[in-house]
């Protein structure tokens, strides 16, 4: 294993770990409006790997005016993978435009999607880079997906509102 898979892979264990922006989350109707009395538009998506059983619920906040990321929450169970990822996706999308959010999601699906053949640019990614060599295991690429499609469909709605 070379230096770098070791420190990706350092990375991957130490989020699975401290699981940022990891919490108990209030229920969504009190949430959205405390949100909307602080000009925050809120939403939430649940989603399930049915391979394998990890599962995400993850809550954006997003700026009336700005269109910024400006909170993202979490709660799941699941392997390290999906654990890291959601800690990795809360620490690279928060205070990000949504137009960001979405190029950073984009690039971070390409590489997934790739089975290897992308090398993932850490100058944009930061930590997610650290899920390339997860692309090379299918089967792996929906555990490292399961936050960020959830971040996809939480902005979506986010957006409506």
């Amino acid at each position: 294993m070379s230096d770098l898979q070791q420190l990706y892979q350092t990375i991957i264990l130490e989020h699975s770990k401290a699981r940022h922006g990891a919490g108990e989350l209030t229920p969504l109707a009190e949430a959205v409006e405390l949100g909307a009395a602080s000009g925050l538009r809120v939403a939430e998506s649940h989603q399930i790997n049915t391979t394998c059983g990890d599962e995400v619920t993850l809550r954006v906040s997003l700026g009336s005016d700005d269109e910024t990321v400006t909170e993202l929450v979490w709660t799941g169970e699941g392997c390290s993978i999906s654990q890291a990822s959601a800690s990795i996706l809360t620490d690279t999308l928060r205070g990000l435009n949504t137009t960001e959010a979405r190029a950073l999601l984009d690039n971070f699906r390409e590489m997934l999607r790739s089975r290897g053949k992308i090398e993932p640019d850490e100058e944009i990614l930061g930590d997610a880079a650290a899920f390339g060599g997860v692309s090379r295991y299918p089967a792996r690429v929906k555990c490292a997906m399961l936050p960020w499609v959830a971040f996809e469909a939480a902005l979506i709605e986010a957006e409506s509102h």
